[in-house]
């Protein structure tokens, strides 16, 4: 008897350990088509839960830690979407999206057509286009991964259907925003620029004229670009100022919103925070002594923007130590909201 309950105990304690063990970030690459006959395909990066070893991958001027391919975990707690800023990658925000992953969650970083690192043609084409097909990409994106067999089936449901939430930059986080029920108002901009230029510069300096405002005046409305299934966003360094306080205040899913110090590309009073004034309870945090492109990871090249080199931060700034601060901080807000 002695024997039997010792060799139960031994064969538990072995087991424990396998079941406890924390998952690894996979890897795959996929493309979904267009919406509609007249739109471009999207490529996605997507992030997973696997028990694989993971291996250090240039992926371009980025480097990811992922196992490439890997099988996926039987379940998994959510999915996320995750928005990059206006000309950027899929895979610049790769440790957070890794970091989502080995907490258990499914990332589809996409590649937003149109207004990426190899096409900036969507805001030159239109503002209207640029603030409404970004959102609506993004929704696409939840689309096609919610009816992909390979996911459908592992993405944890309750009784509100599927758990999905969002994540963004930029560019970025004005998208998820949007799909969290915040409705842009281009003649917003116009007013903006017109009063605070000079402190706004580079978001005021941006577009096909240099004048946003200009061409914002004789946009068309926007439709309406929220998306019922996203419960819960962060936005990093977010546009802010093209939304109407009213929408804002109607925003009702839990948000987070992340603040550089010394952002100058969009410039805080102006954007982040004007946004988490008006989100009723959304959650500020500011980063010290941080500049915009603190939430990307460090290329191993220069890429050069309006804000200078994407790799630059301010003296004393550890983007290392924060980059791995929000990928403990990000996936511990989603299983605060989605009970995890």
């Amino acid at each position: 008897m002695l024997i039997r309950l010792w060799r139960t105990m031994l064969v538990l304690g072995m087991l424990v350990p396998i079941n406890c063990l924390a998952a690894q970030a996979g890897f795959r690459s996929i493309t979904v088509p267009g919406a509609d006959a007249g739109s471009e395909s999207i490529p996605i990066a997507l992030f997973y839960p696997t028990q694989a070893p993971e291996r250090s991958i240039a992926m371009g001027p980025f480097t990811a830690h992922v196992a490439m391919r890997a099988s996926p975990d039987a379940r998994i707690k959510g999915l996320i979407v995750l928005s990059h800023g206006t000309g950027g990658t899929e895979l610049g925000q790769n440790s957070l999206a890794e970091a989502l992953a080995r907490d258990g969650y499914l990332v589809a970083a996409l590649r937003h057509p149109g207004d990426n690192w190899q096409d900036s043609s969507l805001l030159s084409k239109s503002p209207t286009r640029f603030f409404t097909e970004r959102p609506q990409q993004a929704s696409h994106v939840i689309d096609a991964v919610l009816q992909d067999p390979e996911w459908k089936d592992r993405i944890a449901k309750d009784e509100k259907g599927p758990i999905v939430g969002a994540v963004g930059h930029s560019a970025g986080g004005y998208t998820v925003l949007a799909l969290a029920g915040g409705k842009p108002d281009l003649g917003l901009i116009r007013a903006h620029c017109d009063a605070h230029r000079a402190e706004d510069p580079i978001f005021c300096g941006m577009g096909r004229t240099r004048e946003p405002g200009a061409a914002a005046s004789t946009a068309q409305p926007i439709p309406a670009i929220s998306d019922a299934r996203v419960r819960a966003v962060v936005a990093l360094s977010p546009v802010g100022v093209v939304f109407t306080t009213s929408s804002l205040s109607g925003i009702a899913v839990p948000t987070l919103i992340y603040e550089p110090e010394l952002d100058r590309f969009l410039v805080p009073r102006f954007h982040a925070e004007r946004v988490a004034r008006d989100v009723p309870g959304a959650q500020l945090r500011r980063v010290p002594n941080a500049w915009h492109f603190a939430f990307m990871d460090s290329p191993s090249m220069p890429i050069e923007t309006p804000d200078g080199d994407i790799r630059a931060n301010p003296p004393g700034f550890d983007r290392q130590a924060f980059l791995k601060q929000i990928g403990e901080e990000v996936p511990a807000f989603f299983d605060r909201v989605f009970r995890h």
